[in-house]
């Protein structure tokens, strides 16, 4: 039980962590469309980058999937730029587009998972039982994304049914800003990757 607290806290400390904030980014701008009224079609969405990254962050530290670093670390910052660029252009989203939204999710996640096993293995190290700290630290994970999902959501819900902005000029603003924070961090991991 120790063990499972230990890494159930460096999973959420690992994902509220303001120095890599590229995860805090994702999680907001992938919430940021949604309202209060549409937390089952959040928790969906969150549900399938959930699955996404879990599976890559098993696989990756149980070893089955080896990462080039410099890629993913670059690929990240790529997943925000789509995701705020596709909450920027659909200012009417179509129905359909929300089955693609959880398709992108998943498959989003799946990159992200590959990020935070790199941070995973450098505390685990040799060892040999890594499957119950695994899930602890993927719970610690999930944990600290609900943190970050219920403040997005809050601020929404503050700045429309309370302020009376617009959802569609939140939804801009929050995009547009991520989107310009993320092209630069893309811009500065290309230059090292290259």
């Amino acid at each position: 039980m120790q063990d499972f607290s230990l890494y159930f806290q460096l999973g959420w400390q690992h994902i509220l962590d303001w120095r890599g904030y590229d995860h805090i980014l994702f999680v907001m701008v992938l919430c940021g469309t949604y309202s209060i009224s549409e937390w089952k079609k959040v928790l969906i969405l969150v549900t399938a980058f959930t699955v996404g990254h879990s599976i890559t962050l098993a696989l990756s530290v149980l070893n089955y999937i080896h990462i080039n670093t410099p890629l993913v670390e670059f690929l990240i910052p790529l997943t925000i730029l789509i995701t705020s660029a596709s909450n920027i252009l659909n200012k009417k989203p179509k129905k359909n587009g929300v089955q693609f939204k959880y398709i992108l999710a998943l498959f989003f996640g799946l990159i992200h998972g590959m990020g935070f096993s790199n941070y995973l293995k450098t505390i685990l190290g040799k060892s040999s039982s890594i499957v119950a700290e695994l899930f602890a630290f993927n719970v610690g994970l999930e944990f600290g994304q609900v943190i970050i999902v219920a403040g997005t959501l809050i601020v929404s819900f503050i700045l429309i049914w309370v302020i009376k902005i617009k959802k569609w000029d939140w939804t801009f603003f929050l995009s547009s800003a991520v989107f310009g924070i993320s092209f630069v961090m893309a811009a500065e991991r290309l230059h090292a990757l290259l």
